[in-house]
């Protein structure tokens, strides 16, 4: 299975390329994107964190992990509102920070079938979709931070890759 990529590895900054056809390879990816994100645990993963620089997303906000949401090539094409809400990252693992973000999107997006959905959210989803999109742009969420918390972060993440975790 892949590894999650953590901060501050360079590729995590690496921006994303459409996905031209939705092929049996790309749900294939899907699933196992899914498997990884559950196993984390986690609540969604963008196919750059497994250093797949593909526009992909998978997401699963329930409880019971069992309403996966797949979105290829997803792009936001409204928003409105705003929130703060302490988000979190597989990629930033064991670090939170208070993020503020349109509070209501709608996302536009291709399904795992290849074909279009829009899907309005607000909430938990609307902020998860937003940070995922993030990721496809090479963006995390400890970008929203000042460059002192930035830097605290990185002297954390160091920290733990030296302890193994």
């Amino acid at each position: 299975m892949r590894e999650i990529l953590t901060f501050p590895d360079p590729r995590l900054k690496e921006k994303s390329k459409p996905v031209a056809e939705v092929t049996d390879s790309i749900r294939e990816l899907m699933d196992e994107m899914l498997e990884i994100m559950y196993e984390a645990p986690g609540i969604g993963l963008a196919a750059p964190q497994v250093n797949i620089h593909k526009r992909i997303v998978v997401i699963d906000i329930t409880e019971e992990k069992n309403s996966p949401m797949f979105f290829i090539n997803p792009e936001i094409i409204a928003s409105s509102g705003e929130e703060e809400m302490e988000e979190g990252c597989l990629s930033v693992p064991e670090y939170t920070a208070i993020v503020h973000r349109p509070s209501e999107v709608t996302v536009k997006a291709l399904d795992k079938d290849g074909k279009e959905f829009q899907l309005e959210c607000d909430g938990l989803l609307a902020v998860c979709i937003q940070h995922e999109i993030d990721h496809l742009n090479g963006k995390l969420f400890i970008d929203y931070l000042s460059p002192l918390k930035r830097q605290m972060v990185r002297k954390k993440m160091d920290k733990l890759k030296k302890a193994g975790r």
